[in-house]
């Protein structure tokens, strides 16, 4: 009977995940929409992976505080957008002027953010493996390590063998299949949560909701699941800073509207038998439709492996730059692949994700920290003083995830 019940829900989630990845990845006006491209490259960074491991990690972590310690990750991480945005206005002007501090800081932010790239390509790809295994029913860190370094030797080699632009068509269906997934899934939540008020049974669940300073550690070391906005800063080929600080901060808000309504609705859905690990959506949203946890694995294997191609790309990118293109991309990807290879061996999931937070949280500090310079010196900048305390204090947040984040185990 509940199988029954359950079938229109499943039909509903299977059809809207496949009609919203259709119209995303074939619609004309959507392909043609200058301002889509430039929303969707930072929003689908900010949902690529975070959506899939924050609600039972913070489960794991915080219990019934989990909704506002999300929203207050939302809050910073905008608040750090806001700086990025400042520097996208003001910075990017000067900064081939001369050097300076901040050209100084920027120059130091820009190795820092190719480090924190070969991070984050390790952790979306022991992510992928985890959900990989976890589909066919296994849990074993010797074959996920074994599946991730697979995947960076395909990856490295295609990238010094033929370059990646080929692998990067696979970005656009991969982004349009998530973001339709995601859709789904909300959707599926709104009626499983309906359905429980109409029948009396909605009720917050009784799991342990500790809030102290160790969880708190682990909830800062969760800054890499808003992770992504920044990759605006770096379209000015493409888009005008305008544009680029309009949709950026539009991917922002769109992201942040869907992380807390996520949260929410998912909170009803946990339980002390809840596993904390990074695959635990799939066994967290079985209840509200049989067909999710499936779904969810395949848009997580193709978005997980489109996000590692795309930091793998961006990391040979920002090297190249650094060393003035003394070096060939084909070696610097071999040497990409030799880092990230090593990190895969030498990590866990769950410490991959903490390191990628402290190596963002490094990069978003100088960032912060380029925008407190700029503001001080800017003379003719409205109520300077003011941002360039505010962007000061968040340089000081910044530096205290780095400090203080713990991994989620």
């Amino acid at each position: 009977m509940r199988g029954q019940a359950r079938s229109p829900v499943n039909i509903l989630i299977v059809v809207i995940a496949l009609a919203g990845a259709a119209w995303l990845a074939f619609a004309q006006k959507v392909m043609r929409s200058s301002d889509w491209k430039a929303t969707v490259t930072p929003l689908a960074s900010i949902m690529g992976s975070g959506f899939l491991v924050c609600a039972p990690l913070l489960a794991g972590v915080v219990g019934l505080y989990a909704l506002p310690c999300m929203a207050g990750l939302l809050v910073m991480a905008y608040a750090v957008g806001g700086a990025i945005r400042f520097n996208i206005r003001h910075f990017e002007p000067i900064e081939n002027d001369r050097r300076g501090v901040p050209q100084t800081i920027a120059l130091l932010s820009r190795v820092v953010l190719a480090c924190a790239y070969f991070i984050s390509v390790t952790y979306y790809l022991q992510l992928l493996a985890e959900f990989a295994l976890k589909l066919g029913g296994m849990e074993n860190t010797t074959v996920a390590h074994a599946i991730t370094t697979s995947l960076l030797v395909l990856i490295g080699g295609i990238g010094m063998w033929r370059g990646l632009g080929e692998l990067e068509l696979v970005e656009r269906y991969a982004v349009s299949l998530n973001l339709g997934m995601i859709a789904a899934l909300l959707i599926a939540l709104i009626v499983y949560n309906g359905r429980l008020l109409f029948a009396g049974g909605w009720a917050l669940p009784d799991v342990p909701s500790p809030l102290d300073f160790h969880n708190t550690r682990v909830v800062l070391g969760l800054l890499i699941v808003v992770q992504g906005f920044e990759t605006s800063r770096y379209l000015g080929d493409e888009h005008p800073a305008d544009q680029r600080v309009r949709t950026m901060r539009r991917a922002q808000l769109i992201s942040a509207a869907i992380y807390v309504v996520f949260v929410g609705l998912a909170t009803v859905l946990f339980h002390s038998g809840l596993s904390g690990s990074v695959t635990a959506i799939m066994q967290m949203t079985a209840p509200v439709a049989t067909v999710l946890p499936m779904l969810l694995a395949v848009a997580a294997i193709g978005s997980q492996f489109s996000a590692s191609v795309a930091d793998n790309s961006g990391a040979g990118g920002l090297l190249a730059d650094l060393l003035k293109h003394k070096l060939g991309l084909r070696y610097l990807y071999l040497l990409i692949m030799v880092i990230t290879v090593t990190l895969t061996w030498l990590t866990n999931v769950y410490q991959i994700i903490a390191y990628a937070s402290r190596a963002f949280a490094l990069y978003y500090a100088l960032q912060c920290a380029v925008a407190a310079s700029v503001a001080w010196r800017k003379q003719d900048l409205p109520r300077r003083p003011i941002k360039a305390v505010l962007f000061a204090l968040l340089t000081v947040f910044c530096l205290a995830v780095l400090i203080l984040g713990l991994p989620a185990e």
